[in-house]
């Protein structure tokens, strides 16, 4: 296969120009005998495929998730001149020592999972409606208006919810008009607003799975489960919810964890009553002193936390779904 390749190579040689010194590099023997040692066999191929993506996952997803964990065992972080920073556990103890921690952590969990509720609850009517009510060929269009708002940075669209929910913002202005209020309603920098922000970027997350799941759902389905006499709440509860589990579990596992860790939502529509986890540790990257390692270590046991809750969560789902085809 590598000789073929080259001698084809060679023969579309223009006259000159950076096409002619890659046609000279694909017609050399070197590159024939590159080629038949790379992807000779299918194993082979298999593995040249997976080098990109493995090599992706392992430097930019678990190589910085292996430096925070070692930042998070360290006494002192940056390293300054003439200190040697030392292996010490005192970072993760802090937490569990000073009960300040321990409010906003546990305000972040049960926020994270409260809205992933209600983002489900929310997104399957949508997603139900597009995948079972709107015909195949409009459905791709629908989808596009859907992801219209995520063209934009989580910033753009955070401030966007910040107009919208301003004392000067739409929805108090249709309030008023329509002589509902007196005065504005104070909804910014409130739980409401952070609740709406965070909803408002991880809808999409939730949608898709849901929506590939109801897709695939056959109609034949429901169709015999009507022609037996269910009704629509049955048919729903009986064979709808019980085929689309995977979609659920999934929309919930990126919206919980996704949840756990946005910043700037909180930042920006939050109050002090609505402080959570990822404001405490950015404030310690953000102060001066050794308090980097600080900052880490309660990252780690968030990031331990969340993975250990979605752990939970999707073994739960597993039985569920298993139970549900029986």
């Amino acid at each position: 296969m590598g000789t073929g390749t080259g001698k084809v190579a060679a023969a579309t040689v223009a006259d000159g120009g950076r096409r002619s010194f890659w046609g000279a590099v694909t017609a050399s023997p070197a590159y024939d005998t590159m080629v038949d040692v790379l992807i000779a066999s299918p194993r082979r191929q298999f593995v040249m495929l997976l080098m990109l993506p493995l090599v992706w996952v392992l430097l930019l997803h678990l190589g910085p998730m292996l430096q925070m964990l070692y930042v998070s065992v360290l006494d002192a972080y940056p390293a300054t001149a003439g200190r040697e920073p030392h292996l010490t556990l005192d970072n993760y103890g802090r937490f569990f020592r000073e009960a300040i921690f321990v409010m906003p952590f546990m305000r972040t969990l049960v926020f994270s999972a409260v809205l992933t509720l209600v983002t489900l609850v929310l997104t399957y009517p949508v997603a139900y409606f597009l995948a079972r009510h709107v015909k195949r060929d409009n459905q791709l269009v629908f989808l596009l208006l859907l992801l219209i708002p995520f063209w934009v940075g989580e910033i753009v669209r955070t401030f966007a919810i910040m107009i919208l929910l301003g004392n000067n913002g739409a929805i108090n202005l249709v309030l008023k008009t329509l002589g509902l209020i007196d005065r504005p309603v104070p909804f910014m920098y409130t739980g409401f607003s952070v609740s709406v922000g965070i909803i408002y970027l991880t809808a999409l997350y939730m949608l898709l799975p849901l929506y590939s799941a109801l897709e695939k759902l056959p109609a034949s389905y429901t169709e015999a489960a009507a022609d037996l006499g269910a009704g629509a709440w049955t048919r729903f509860r009986r064979v709808t919810l019980p085929l689309t589990l995977e979609g659920i579990t999934s929309g919930c596992t990126l919206v919980f964890l996704i949840s756990t860790g946005v910043y700037a939502v909180p930042v920006l529509l939050g109050g002090p009553s609505s402080t959570v986890f990822a404001e405490t540790i950015a404030g310690f990257f953000h102060a001066a002193g050794d308090e980097w390692p600080t900052g880490a270590a309660f990252a780690c046991l968030m990031f331990v936390a969340a993975l250990a809750i979605t752990a939970v969560f999707n073994r739960v789902m597993g039985h569920l779904q298993k139970w549900g085809r029986k």
